[in-house]
């Protein structure tokens, strides 16, 4: 039994009984260190693409530059997902991106918009992180989002949840699916444009923190078509952005 009555247990038999359709195959563990390392080990040992692995508590989840990712029991969504492209493996995690704010826009009543490469923010604040693991041809794409966390759960100020940005919907099991579905979308259709129609980060100035501690600044002109940033006519693969006013 479940003693929060505001944060229900996610259905397995319900979830992979939709999703199924879409060539999805759910698993739904209680707890985990990482549900991106759990996939990571499937793909290895040959799982087929559609592979979803949800933990409703992690302990050991990880975001992009090796932060922690925090989150309370069942608060939010914390899972990862095996994908076989078809395309280009550097574009996986910005078309993820893609496919996660355009569900919380169509389906959870957000404006989601993305902070290059792949944080999806709401009222700008980050409601959602993405990360991608190359695995022996495979990607595991991890994601968190934050659903019902509340203002004093939150690890970060910069951080928000589905339920403070006043979501029409924070019922999991609704928000896993349309996530899903929209991941599936923006893969399929290679939703380049889609990406960069829904990046706040282009046409401001930026600050971008580098993997070597060098930082540099200027305006993000344009995601280019190997989805590095473009900042003052250079190209960046990767790096932490930070939006300056």
């Amino acid at each position: 039994m479940y003693g929060d009555l505001d944060r229900p247990p996610l259905r397995a038999d319900a979830l992979n009984h939709a999703l199924a359709p879409d060539g999805f195959r759910v698993e739904v563990l209680e707890e985990t260190s990482s549900t991106n390392a759990v996939v990571a080990e499937r793909a290895r040992a040959g799982e087929p693409h559609g592979l979803v692995v949800v933990a409703e508590q992690q302990t050991a989840g990880r975001g992009r530059l090796d932060r922690s990712w925090v989150s309370p029991r069942r608060a939010g969504l914390t899972f990862s997902v095996l994908v076989r492209p078809s395309g280009p493996v550097h574009w996986v995690p910005l078309l993820g991106g893609v496919g996660v704010a355009t569900a919380l826009r169509e389906h959870v009543g957000v404006e989601a918009e993305l902070k290059w490469p792949n944080d999806v923010l709401v009222g700008g604040k980050k409601v959602a992180g993405l990360l991608a693991e190359a695995v022996d041809g495979a990607v595991v794409l991890g994601i968190g989002i934050n659903v019902t966390t509340k203002a004093d759960e939150l690890p970060v100020p910069e951080a928000t949840s589905l339920a403070l940005e006043g979501a029409t919907t924070t019922d999991r099991d609704t928000v896993l699916r349309s996530v899903l579905r929209g991941i599936s979308d923006a893969l399929g259709d290679d939703a380049r444009s889609s990406y960069r129609e829904l990046c706040s980060t282009l046409g401001r100035q930026v600050r971008v923190d580098l993997p070597g501690g060098e930082s540099v600044s200027g305006t993000a002109e344009a995601v280019d078509d190997e989805g590095r940033l473009v900042v003052d006519g250079r190209a960046y693969a990767a790096g932490d952005v930070v939006h300056l006013r």
